[in-house]
């Protein structure tokens, strides 16, 4: 069969059985009717070869058929079915053609136009053409048995393919059945498994819910118990103080009152000590200095207490006192700058700043074993801040707040002294670079002043 490979597939039945029709027959494609296909009795009409005619415009391998061309114009644009009929013997005695044309679908569409040429000749051409038909049948014939020979043999394969694939298909139902109900056992021990844990899940959820709830109503209570237990501390402190007041002047006031007239008796009885009572003179210069020595401890005591400076001249004087004092007693520089409207603050936040100070002091000694401490207390925007600072040993302050031991004590106090007034308190610690404690106090000199 001879094909262009440009153009439509030319596998199908019917080019096929055009290979072997007796008649001419062609096939053209696209507008241009550019011939795709010619059978072997068109190629003997035309007396070319299939290679010279396809590829070609149809038109000009059949100049002299000009009607033809538009008879194709008209099938390509109709997709209707013509033909062409011959001319009578009278105008072409030795014969002459006509031709039918229709067209070639592909999914509703034309793709090109089939041509059979009709040969009119005298009666022994047409025996000719006829016995050369019925050979061509004959061979066709031979062919059809092959091809149907071929495909009972193919047919036969594929029904015992499919006899084996039923089979095959049989067995994988078989197991497909078998492993459905290994898996409905699976699903039915899996789900009493599941239902079993979802009721301990349950279990365990009310469990949760409960002691959450359990849990926010303690948290609620350690609330209240901590806002009673820090106004306790407050009045704790503020009764404490109110105390250590008493205390210092009853100490100033009396007790060290008696202890001067104590002196003054004793120096009394040496002064009128007869000339040889030298022993006795000793012992009563003894018992004066030890008279001294307690006003002395009686003093600091009381400073220590409630120092009286602190109501009678002010912060500043009182942190002087007590730097110089503890300066004196421990071999520690302290230097102190101070800003002087600290004085227009209230007795309750000088005497905060004072324990802070006093507290921040006690600790460098006891602990920090510093040789240098710098205080310092500057005036803010809206506050007051009191800065100490030592070169002593660091400590962790967050644990040690946190520890359940005597040394947090004195942070706490401090800690709440400060925001007793409304301040806050903080505290940073390096180890090389010491502690520094840091109090700050609102502050509003116009209120003050007022």
């Amino acid at each position: 069969m001879t094909t262009h490979e440009d153009g439509p597939d030319q596998s199908g039945l019917g080019l096929s059985l055009a290979e072997h029709a007796p008649l001419p027959m062609a096939m053209v494609e696209g507008t241009g009717h550019l011939v795709c296909y010619v059978n072997p009795s068109f190629c003997h009409l035309i007396a070319q070869p299939a290679d010279a005619l396809i590829g070609h415009p149809f038109g000009d391998i059949l100049r002299e058929k000009p009607a033809w061309v538009a008879l194709l114009d008209r099938v390509y644009r109709t997709g209707k079915a013509e033909s062409h009929a011959a001319p009578d013997a009278t105008e072409a005695p030795s014969g002459s053609r006509s031709c039918t044309m229709w067209p070639v679908l592909t999914e509703k569409q034309i793709v090109g136009v089939m041509i059979q040429v009709t040969e009119t000749a005298p009666v022994h051409a047409r025996a000719l053409a006829m016995n050369e038909a019925l050979m061509l049948g004959s061979v066709r014939q031979h062919q059809l048995t092959e091809a149907a020979d071929s495909a009972n043999i193919l047919l036969q394969a594929e029904i015992g393919e499919r006899k084996q694939a039923e089979a095959a298909l049989h067995r994988a139902q078989a197991q497909l059945t078998d492993r459905a109900g290994q898996l409905a056992g699976l699903v039915n021990r899996r789900t009493s498994e599941l239902s079993a844990t979802n009721k301990r899940l349950k279990a365990s959820v009310d469990s949760n819910r409960k002691g959450k709830e359990q849990f926010r109503l303690l948290y609620r209570e350690s609330q209240v118990m901590q806002k009673k237990l820090s106004r306790l501390t407050r009045q704790i402190i503020t009764v404490q103080e109110e105390e250590r007041k008493a205390i210092s002047r009853e100490l100033h006031d009396d007790v060290v009152q008696t202890l001067v007239g104590i002196n003054v008796e004793l120096a009394a009885l040496s002064q009128g000590a007869t000339p040889g009572a030298a022993t006795l003179r000793k012992k009563i210069a003894r018992t004066q200095r030890l008279v001294a020595d307690s006003v002395n401890e009686v003093h600091r005591f009381a400073r220590e207490l409630r120092p009286t400076v602190l109501d009678d001249f002010g912060l500043i004087p009182a942190l002087h006192a007590y730097n110089k004092s503890l300066a004196e007693r421990k071999k520690i520089k302290i230097d102190l700058t101070a800003f002087g409207g600290v004085e227009a603050l209230g007795g309750a936040e000088r005497t905060v700043l004072f324990r802070v100070a006093q507290e921040a002091l006690t600790n460098v000694v006891r602990h920090a074993h510093a040789t240098q401490v710098i205080m310092n207390i500057s005036e803010l925007p809206g506050a007051i801040r009191m800065e100490i600072s030592d070169d002593g040993k660091s400590f962790p302050v967050r644990k040690t707040f946190l520890a359940k031991n005597p040394k947090r004590l004195g942070l706490v106090g401090m800690r709440e002294r400060i925001e007793m007034v409304g301040g806050n308190l903080t505290i940073e610690s390096t180890p090389g670079q010491g502690t520094t404690v840091r109090a700050e106090l609102p502050f509003n000199p116009a209120k003050s002043a007022k």
